[in-house]
């Protein structure tokens, strides 16, 4: 029997990522989220105003998406109540955040550049995502008292950096789910995904027919770099 809920969040699965970016001073900023959802080669994420990310995202329009997998759960908790912002926000203070200026070093994990924007990759994530700003929206923009506090940019993504290890056998484009068990965030809590339940119907469409023009665009622009 249904009942009526009232849960304060709503997190019912989604991935763990750790966004890379640039502070104003040059230095890195690495924060985990779970916000998050792709279509194609884009991608939107919700952030709080007031957290240091968005205000990099805000400045240089660049990140680099990093997911983890069940094997960085470590280092991801590491980073869980750390902030950029100094000094730490209300909201933040109230539960329990302090600020570290070296997130890299609090994680444990070594920071790499990217290729096609001025953020940090971090190597041991078995995929980046490096990604600029193409829009950015206010979230509950007809209502006074929320108004402000959240921000959703949409990404483009640029280029992707995958481990092998994750990649279908004889595909270098393709990721095997099999093989690829990404950070689950459900009610505040790690989870991962476990074993394939079901064949799906989806899954008989060959991937080429979700080919999109960013894509296209982001494949072409590697290939003129290779021949420069």
């Amino acid at each position: 029997m249904h009942i009526i809920s009232e849960p304060s969040i709503l997190y019912f699965g989604t991935p763990v990522v750790l966004i890379g970016t640039k502070n104003e001073n040059g230095t890195d900023n690495l924060a985990p989220m779970s916000s998050i959802f792709w279509l194609g080669w884009r991608c939107v994420i919700g952030l709080a105003a007031a957290s240091k990310t968005t205000q990099n995202l805000m400045r240089n329009r660049q990140c680099v998406l990093n997911l983890p997998s069940v094997n960085e759960v470590a280092a991801v908790n590491r980073l869980a109540k750390t902030t950029g912002s100094n000094p730490v926000p209300e909201g933040k203070l109230l539960k329990g955040y302090r600020y570290e200026p070296d997130k890299f070093k609090i994680a444990g994990l070594t920071k790499t550049d990217a290729e096609t924007v001025d953020a940090p990759r971090a190597a041991e994530c078995p995929v980046h995502m490096e990604a600029v700003v193409e829009a950015v929206h206010g979230l509950a923009e007809g209502d006074a008292d929320m108004r402000g506090k959240i921000v959703t940019f949409e990404l483009r993504i640029q280029r992707i950096h995958a481990e092998e290890s994750i990649l279908m056998d004889g595909h270098a484009n393709r990721i095997d789910p099999d093989k690829w068990k990404p950070l689950i965030m459900s009610f505040q809590e790690f989870y991962t995904l476990g074993d394939k339940v079901h064949s799906s119907t989806l899954g008989e469409i060959p991937e080429r027919l979700y080919n999109t023009l960013d894509r296209e665009r982001a494949i072409k622009a590697y290939e003129v770099e290779e021949t420069m």
